[in-house]
């Protein structure tokens, strides 16, 4: 039986997923690295597919942009497919001109000024949400197995995109020592707290709002390979 937002059924879906914003970095990742691969969503065109990484199954699924979207995704996820854990692996921008473009970056906690949280729960006025510690542990220790450099910290999760005062990201940086921004892994980590599930978010810098580098659409859909290996090393 599926649901509003995902036309698959339970046994389609892994316990865990691999969730890009980019529905076509999520078939990127199916046609190359998956095997036995079957797609089990094309609503919205919002493509998830399920299939083996070296002999172990895995799922990979677009989020959108945004907390309302990865919001729904996630949700129902861990909700009504008895997923355990997802693992966003998106894009970001760097606050800091210590991070260069295609670092990859673990979060270690989520700061927003969003009301995610305290609208979903009703009781919580969250700043910080928070990833599954043993779920970072492990992508840390597939990181150092693959001889992939990473750095960990705190991760700005905002609602808006284009801000009309620029350098609102100076303060965030100073304030909350936020290193980089992105706009999902707050609701994600929030809403694995709320149904007793694991979270964690990996990370690639896509353009800087220091030195304002940035990449290609195209070099975020297909080139952001290191995180994949990273997370893919989860397959079980």
């Amino acid at each position: 039986m599926g649901t509003p937002h995902i036309n698959a059924e339970k046994g389609d879906i892994a316990k865990t997923v691999l969730m890009p914003g980019d529905p076509l970095r999520a078939k990127f990742i199916a046609d190359n690295y998956l095997e036995n691969v079957k797609r089990f969503n094309t609503v919205r065109n919002m493509f998830g597919y399920t299939g083996t990484y070296q002999g172990k199954p895995i799922s990979v699924m677009g989020s959108g942009m945004g907390m309302p979207s990865i919001g729904i995704y996630s949700y129902e996820l861990y909700k009504f497919f008895d997923v355990e854990r997802i693992v966003r692996i998106g894009s970001c921008g760097a606050y800091t001109d210590e991070i260069d473009l295609y670092d990859v970056l673990l979060a270690t906690s989520a700061y927003s000024e969003s009301s995610y949280a305290k609208v979903q729960s009703g009781t919580y006025d969250e700043a910080y949400t928070y990833p599954t510690k043993s779920l970072n542990d492990t992508l840390e220790k597939h990181a150092s197995d693959l001889d992939i450099p990473i750095r960990k910290g705190v991760i700005h999760s905002s609602d808006v995109f284009y801000r009309e005062n620029f350098d609102d990201y100076k303060t965030i940086y100073k304030e909350h020592n936020a290193i980089a921004v992105e706009m999902e892994s707050f609701a994600l980590f929030h809403n694995a707290k709320m149904t007793g599930k694991e979270a964690a978010c990996i990370l690639t810098v896509s353009d800087s709002l220091v030195t304002k580098e940035a990449t290609s659409a195209e070099e975020r859909q297909n080139a952001f390979t290191k995180m994949m290996e990273i997370a893919l090393s989860l397959a079980e």
